[in-house]
């Protein structure tokens, strides 16, 4: 049998996502409502793909980057 990772999901809800993220719930719920975050209900919980998470947080280190650099 197989264990399966936090790194290793591709869908995460928001706890196992605010973990993967290294923020809190509540934060997460903020960004989620600010439309900050990429996200999606099913039925009435938030759920997040890796995949998607991976490629927002890239977006969000080149602009840090490219801010930085002036």
């Amino acid at each position: 049998m197989a264990v399966e990772t936090l790194e290793s999901r591709e869908v995460m809800n928001i706890r196992e996502a605010s973990r993967y993220l290294g923020v809190s719930p509540d934060t997460l719920y903020r960004y989620i409502y600010a439309d900050r975050i990429p996200a999606f209900k099913l039925g009435n919980r938030w759920k997040f793909k890796k995949t998607a998470l991976d490629r927002w947080m890239d977006r969000k280190i080149l602009r840090a980057r490219r801010t930085r650099r002036g």
